[in-house]
C-alpha cells in the first residue's frame, strides 16, 4: 500500500469515527434529556434552601423585618427563577445535542460512503 493511500485511508476512517462519535453523543444527550423531562422529572431539580433577602435598612439606626408578603414574594421569585434556569439548561442541552447530530451525520456518511466506494473499486 502506498504511503498516500495509507494516509488517505487513515483520514477517512478517522473522520468517519469522529462523525459517528458525534452522532452517538448527540443521540445519548437527546435520550437523556427526554428521560429527565418525561420519566425522571426530579433528576434536574436543584434543592435551594430558603434564604431570605437582607433586611432593608430604613435608617442607620433602625432596621425593619421583611413582611410575610415580602418573604412570600421573594420565595415566588426564587422558584420562578429556578424554573427559568431549568428550561434554559434543557434548551441549551437540546441545541448542542442537535448540533452534534446535524454535524456528525453528514461527516460520518460522506467519509463512510467514500470508504465503501474505495473498497468496491479494489
Amino acid at each position: 500500500m502506498e504511503r498516500k493511500e495509507l494516509i488517505r485511508t487513515i483520514y477517512l476512517y478517522l473522520f468517519s469515527l469522529v462523525g459517528l462519535v458525534l452522532v452517538v453523543i448527540g443521540l445519548v444527550r437527546i435520550v437523556d434529556l427526554g428521560l429527565k423531562a418525561l420519566i425522571f422529572t426530579k433528576a434536574d431539580e436543584v434543592i435551594i434552601y430558603p434564604s431570605y433577602p437582607m433586611k432593608p435598612v430604613i435608617s442607620e439606626t433602625a432596621e425593619r423585618q421583611p413582611t410575610p408578603e415580602e418573604l412570600a414574594e421573594y420565595d415566588r421569585k426564587q422558584a420562578e427563577s429556578q424554573r427559568t434556569q431549568e428550561a434554559s439548561n434543557r434548551a441549551r442541552t437540546a441545541s448542542s445535542a442537535l448540533a452534534m447530530i446535524i454535524i456528525g451525520t453528514p461527516l460520518f456518511l460522506y467519509h463512510w460512503k467514500t470508504i465503501q466506494k474505495d473498497k468496491k473499486e479494489v
